[in-house]
């Protein structure tokens, strides 16, 4: 990575950080109650699931596809768990790698199916967002499934660090895409095939394996994403993490990702995530009305990805 990349990233990092902080220092001026620490580290404990399924997000969108089923497969994964520890008497740690695997296999037949047959990822994924949540309803009879103390520990916050599990293993998601993204060979080869594949494929490199793998890591971090939903929640809700897909692509947009591909940055996409994180807990500690921030951050999401079409378009 040269240093005009690194510039790049710094700059566009460095912005958005701005624009955090002058939404902290709106809502602080808005409402007594919000620049405490309590705030932020309530803030930083809700964000992991959504956090590691924009990182996931990131790479499909950098490659040029998308992926609609992140919030179902997500919702699956949890399921799987659920399923498995409380009607099995399964273990957190033999149920968790098959919560997991479950949500990478999703992904990698979103990836065969789209890269295989050439079918756009966005009708491919929007067919597993309902084979998934019908899975999820499925398995778990559409009821849901407690599971209490013995995945808990993973969303509660350290008393040392005031931070759960969940977040640091979040965080330490967001930096290792981001070294992968700026530094491998396979973030590099990710950035070309979404700049222009067929020239890719033109140079000798199979552009087929790079895609179908950016699909199964973003299904694999929804299982991820899916464990830390049920800490959180200390159960499975077959309805969980519906419209969470929005709100992570929403966050890499807000971020600097392109919906074209070839451009993007796991960092600021974190910084997006909590941008949208920040302005829906200042809404509602302004008591604003579930409606209408709802129609807020959607207006914020509309504005995000005009900027990104105009400055796509000014790019050309």
């Amino acid at each position: 990575m040269n240093h005009q990349k690194i510039k790049n990233l710094l700059v566009n990092s460095g912005g958005l950080c701005l624009v955090l902080g002058v939404m902290i220092l709106v809502f602080s001026l808005q409402s007594e109650n919000f620049f405490q620490r309590s705030t932020f580290t309530s803030i930083a404990n809700q964000i992991p699931d959504l956090t590691l399924m924009a990182v996931g997000m990131t790479f499909v969108l950098i490659t040029g596809g998308i992926d609609l089923s992140a919030g179902s497969i997500l919702a699956l994964s949890s399921a799987v768990l659920g399923t498995l520890m409380v009607d099995s008497g399964w273990s957190l740690s033999a149920a968790a790698p098959v919560a997991v695997l479950s949500g990478a296999l999703c992904g990698l037949i979103n990836g065969l199916i789209s890269v295989g047959f050439r079918i756009p990822s966005f009708i491919v994924t929007l067919g597993m967002l309902e084979i998934a949540r019908g899975a999820t309803k499925a398995i778990t009879n559409s009821q849901t499934k407690y599971i209490g103390s013995k995945v808990e520990w993973i969303g509660e916050p350290l008393a040392s660090l005031h931070l759960s599990p969940a977040f640091l293993i979040a965080a330490s998601a967001v930096l290792l895409g981001q070294l992968i993204i700026s530094y491998s060979v396979f973030g590099r080869y990710c950035i070309a095939i979404g700049t222009n594949a067929e020239a890719v494929r033109m140079s000798g490199i199979r552009t087929a394996r790079y895609s179908i793998a950016v699909f199964m890591l973003s299904g694999c971090l929804c299982g991820l994403a899916g464990i830390a939903q049920a800490s959180r929640l200390s159960s499975a809700d077959p309805n969980a993490a519906i419209g969470l897909e929005l709100a992570a692509i929403a966050s890499c947009v807000i971020g600097g990702t392109s919906l074209m591909g070839g451009r993007g940055s796991v960092l600021s996409t974190f910084i997006g995530v909590l941008m949208i994180s920040v302005l829906q807990s200042g809404l509602a500690q302004l008591g604003i009305s579930d409606a209408n921030k709802q129609m807020i951050t959607g207006v914020v999401i509309v504005v995000a990805v005009l900027v990104d079409a105009l400055r796509h378009r000014f790019r050309l």
